[in-house]
């Protein structure tokens, strides 16, 4: 058994702790932080705290109170050892005489991967790895996402009643969820890179689309709108200037187009795919512009499109306790749904946890279960 298994954790959880400072600011990066620890006494600490500067080991290295020569460092993920942005954390953790480096995750970036570890070893440092593993993958489960798969990880949000209901029968929605539910949800919105609903949406809500929790960051807004109808004096349109605003489109028309570039907006084409913008080719091009996640909070029709095309990575369900019947109230997902129990798509890796009086339950989609 680890003789230092206890300590590793107390410091793990507080390296933990610094990362997610790093929330909504770090991407396409990950998400880390480092202690630094010496006589049992933390003497530096730090996290990465936004895209393109300093890594959390040199953070917490500058932060140090006294030399840092024979101390420990933890860090939740592999300390790199390529020149990218910033130099090698390796060089500067082996140049500052650590004896010992503890890791969270492994990095899976084909030029980390266990690279990072054998320079520290090759350099005589002692180094311990997995300490706290489920937890730091959980903490950069989209980076850890987009950087083996190339593709952004693809949340898809909703709120519905016990009945499965995400309004009345009237159409109003407003509200399901309470407000700990809803601000829970609104936090995503910090913490994906960019948000995207359908133009129907944009034309029923007319949402905003912005992150207001203060100190956050405003989400990319993606609109799906086949066949530009998303309105010119719409809220997200009308913000474009000051919000980076995508509408995604497979139409052709080029005077149209114009219309929206010229308040700001960019257009993304893609084929169509079932008379729909393509969202396995939408998704390709928001990953070579370093977009590493997106939120779906769009309505029935654009869920059921996600799931179908497949570039659905999680979903959250928050469920209120109240039942609305009704039996053309609209449930979360529409479209044609499928045929037979066995066709549905299966989640797995499910959790349940209580926000104020309603319940969120975050699953994975289990992409071994392909309807193809």
């Amino acid at each position: 058994m680890n003789e230092h298994l206890t300590e590793d954790i107390q410091y793990m959880k507080r390296a933990l702790s610094l990362a997610e400072r790093g929330c909504g600011f770090t991407s396409p990066n990950p998400m880390v932080g480092a202690v630094i620890v010496k006589g049992g006494r933390i003497i530096g600490e730090g996290f990465h705290e936004k895209y393109g500067q300093a890594h959390a080991e040199r953070n917490a290295l500058a932060a140090c109170t006294e030399n840092p020569k024979g101390a420990t460092m933890y860090v939740t993920l592999e300390p790199c050892c390529h020149h990218g942005k910033q130099p090698p954390c390796t060089d500067a953790v082996i140049e500052a005489g650590m004896s010992r480096v503890v890791i969270g995750s492994p990095d899976p970036n084909p030029l980390v991967s266990g690279k990072g570890v054998q320079i520290l070893k090759e350099a005589g440092i002692e180094v311990a790895k997995g300490v706290m593993k489920d937890e730091c993958d959980r903490l950069n489960e989209i980076f850890l996402h987009y950087i083996t798969t190339g593709t952004p990880f693809v949340l898809m949000k909703y709120a519905m009643t016990m009945d499965g209901k995400i309004a009345a029968y009237t159409g109003k929605s407003k509200w399901i969820t309470g407000e700990a539910a809803r601000e829970h949800a609104h936090g995503l919105r910090r913490r994906l890179s960019a948000i995207m609903v359908g133009a129907g949406t944009v034309i029923t809500d007319d949402p905003l689309l912005t992150c207001r929790i203060p100190g956050g960051r405003n989400p990319v807004r993606i609109i799906c709108d086949s066949r530009l109808r998303t309105p010119l004096d719409s809220a997200v349109v009308k913000t474009a200037g000051d919000v980076p605003t995508i509408i995604a489109t497979c139409s052709g028309d080029a005077d149209k187009s114009r219309l929206y570039e010229d308040r700001g907006c960019r257009i993304i084409r893609t084929p169509e795919e079932n008379g729909r913008v393509s969202l396995p080719c939408l998704m390709k091009k928001l990953a070579e512009e370093k977009i590493d996640s997106v939120l779906i909070e769009g309505g029935a029709a654009l869920n059921w499109s996600a799931l179908e095309s497949g570039i659905v990575t999680k979903v959250n369900t928050y469920i209120a306790p109240k039942i609305f019947g009704g039996e053309t109230a609209k449930s979360p997902v529409g479209g044609a749904g499928v045929s037979s129990p066995g066709e549905a798509f299966f989640l797995r890796n499910g959790s349940v946890r209580r926000i104020g009086d309603d319940f969120l339950i975050e699953s994975e989609v289990d992409k071994r279960c392909s309807r193809e």
